[in-house]
């Protein structure tokens, strides 16, 4: 059935977002992680593309646990029992969150490890 107005559309969405922080763990973490990466951002002084960066690809991996989420739930229902298939799908769809994750950490890294050596180098010399 579609939804009668905007406001609905809005309301299922944030609905199903905060079903799958309350139920899963990976989300939990991505959101912690998302918190880190921001209050890094502001400690670090990142400019305002990297920032943009960051952030962006911290979203960028709770979409992709959100789509992992609706994936699993489809495949539960479609297949109550163990099924080869369903356990592939699954897997394929936990890959994908594991290849933004890891590609999101790397381009993190980039970002953040030279300003991290800076201030390193700054605490060193006060020494």
């Amino acid at each position: 059935m579609k939804n009668k107005s905007y406001f609905e559309s809005f309301r299922h969405a944030f609905d199903g977002i905060k079903q799958v922080v309350k139920e899963e763990r990976n989300m939990k973490i991505h959101i912690t992680m998302t918190v880190l990466v921001v209050l890094c951002a502001v400690l670090f002084n990142l400019t305002v593309c990297e920032k943009a960066i960051v952030i962006s690809l911290c979203f960028i991996t709770m979409a992709f646990e959100l789509l992992n989420s609706a994936i699993e739930s489809a495949v539960d229902i479609s297949s109550p029992v163990f099924n080869m298939f369903a356990k592939r799908a699954k897997d394929i769809s936990a890959g994908a969150v594991l290849l933004i994750s890891i590609g999101s950490a790397i381009a993190g890294l980039i970002i953040f490890v030279p300003y991290g050596i800076e201030l390193l180098e700054k605490i060193i010399e006060r020494i």
